[in-house]
């Protein structure tokens, strides 16, 4: 039990940088306290003590603003950061390592007594404000983003963001990725593709820009091969793109005025 309970805590203080001590974790963390409150109801609702469970799901839901069902089913290190307005229905079944933000909803659409709500398979992230609704299954490693409605299955791995709930562009491959890189320090920039965040308009534009310039140059290199091997001489070399090439001439002008 405490061996558990160690694992769960060093989970949460893992995804939360706020978290300063076990003390606080135990005492101030409305997710901590909303899953014991659960585990001891999931247990009562398992020896059919419904009204028993679910009474006392609902006092958890009045001391921390999370509404669990007695019924759902939850994996291990199962952390809910902030929680308040957060709402489990009881066929929702939630695999391990798995964050939910505020505001979150795992919801049915249907009234019928049958598995009516969300499977979450393991290391989901869903944003504050998202509603994942209907007997869907969301793949592991899935981030959903905040206020994001999700009304169909996730592939693993996948990000799913806006209403309804679309993937975005997966990241790019190894390969691209060093490519963008070498490209983006040629010119002295951070490359987007690079970063860890959800991929915007702006930011796929910058890759695929990338992406040809890269290119131009490995065609470049090619055209020119094949001239001196054929004997025609043709001056195609370009000059070396760097930061110090996109420098303003005004102020160049200036520095040699200096």
């Amino acid at each position: 039990m405490f061996k558990t309970l160690r694992e769960y805590l060093n989970s949460v203080s893992q995804r939360d940088p706020a978290a300063r001590s076990v003390l606080e974790m135990l005492t101030t963390y409305p997710g901590v306290h909303a899953l014991a409150f659960h585990r001891i109801a999931h247990r009562l609702w398992r020896w059919r003590l419904l009204w028993l469970a679910r009474w006392l799901s609902q006092l958890a839901r009045w001391f921390t603003g999370i509404e669990i069902h007695p019924g759902a089913r939850i994996g291990r290190r199962f952390f809910i950061d902030h929680g308040m307005g957060v709402v489990i229905g009881e066929t929702a079944e939630i695999g391990d390592d798995v964050t939910l933000y505020h505001g979150v909803t795992l919801g049915g659409t249907a009234w019928r007594k049958e598995k009516r709500h969300p499977t979450l398979g393991n290391n989901v992230v869903v944003g504050a404000g998202a509603k994942i609704l209907g007997p869907i299954m969301v793949g592991d490693n899935a981030r959903i983003g905040s206020n994001s409605v999700v009304v169909k299955d996730v592939p693993p791995g996948a990000t799913v963001v806006g209403i309804p709930g679309r993937v975005i562009a997966p990241r790019a491959t190894s390969a691209q990725s060093q490519q963008r890189e070498a490209m983006a320090k040629k010119i002295g920039f951070d490359a987007y593709g690079q970063t860890q965040q959800m991929q915007d308009p702006i930011a796929h534009a910058i890759d695929l820009m990338l992406d040809h310039m890269h290119l131009v140059d490995q065609k470049m290199k090619v055209l020119s091969s094949a001239l001196e091997k054929a004997g025609i001489k043709v001056n195609l070399e370009m000059p070396e793109l760097g930061v110090s090439n996109l420098e303003d001439p005004s102020n160049e002008n200036t520095s040699k005025k200096r």
